[in-house]
């Protein structure tokens, strides 16, 4: 689907699953300023939810199928924001999954998909977000991180080893891209998110494991707020990082 004539600016949303997730509520709190938003993801069902929540509300988007861990895949998400002549105003990167495993049986096949899900996915959308983005001399990048971006845990050592990574990756592009009036942030995620994943985990019993730790868990709107909050900071005062997490959370 084009965009009409009267959208003069666009978002791109890499790692759109479920409604009820972060990367949906980000697509959804983007389109209430009129952006026209590309929801990218890898199954087109989800995909097509979200889209026509989106435009239940009014709001303008487009499923885009993409393996993020793929380039060329990425690569055809921005030929085709060129094509059709938007100005690229966000970019978010909400991709990884924190897949358990016991270090000592965990292969090296293992460690390897984790992490082209929780970096390489982000080192290829944010090294094309960049190049379109200093052609422009305007433009936000964020990253959505989480706690293994700050510590190890038992069970999380890929995890943690490709969260880790990206935060680096986000601090070095940050200051890069500073010179060229691109905003670029990470976002860590330190808790539970009350959202599909977890409210659906082991046959529902997510939802009481979330509320029996006390902490009651992220609303995906709140966090979705942050988001767009952070897109809208003066270059005077850009933020390179923040963290969220519920006021019940145990430090």
């Amino acid at each position: 689907m084009k965009p009409d004539a009267s959208i003069k600016k666009c978002a791109v949303v890499f790692g759109v699953g479920a409604s009820q997730g972060i990367g949906a509520a980000v697509c959804r709190r983007i389109a209430r300023e009129g952006l026209w938003v590309y929801v990218v993801g890898r199954t087109q069902e989800k995909l097509n939810r979200v889209v026509q929540g989106i435009q239940n509300q009014g709001g303008h988007a487009s499923a885009v199928i993409a393996d993020t861990t793929q380039f060329e895949h990425v690569e055809q998400v921005f030929a085709q924001i060129r094509e059709q002549g938007l100005l690229l105003d966000l970019v978010v990167h909400n991709v990884g999954s924190n897949y358990p495993s016991r270090f000592l049986s965990s292969t090296l096949d293992f460690f390897d998909s984790m992490w082209k899900l929780t970096f390489l996915s982000g080192f290829h959308v944010g090294q094309l977000a960049a190049s379109v983005m200093s052609e422009q001399k305007q433009g936000t990048i964020l990253f959505t991180g989480a706690s293994g971006s700050l510590r190890g845990k038992p069970y999380f050592a890929a995890f943690t080893m490709g969260k880790s990574a990206l935060r680096c990756y986000v601090q070095e592009l940050s200051a890069q891209m500073k010179s060229e009036h691109v905003h670029v942030a990470h976002i860590i995620i330190d808790g539970m998110v009350d959202g599909d994943r977890i409210n659906h985990a082991v046959f529902g019993l997510g939802r009481l494991l979330r509320y029996g730790k006390g902490a009651g868990g992220l609303n995906i709107d709140a966090i979705a707020e942050n988001y767009w909050k952070l897109h809208q900071q003066p270059p005077c005062i850009w933020s390179q990082e923040i963290d969220l997490r519920p006021f019940k959370e145990k430090f």
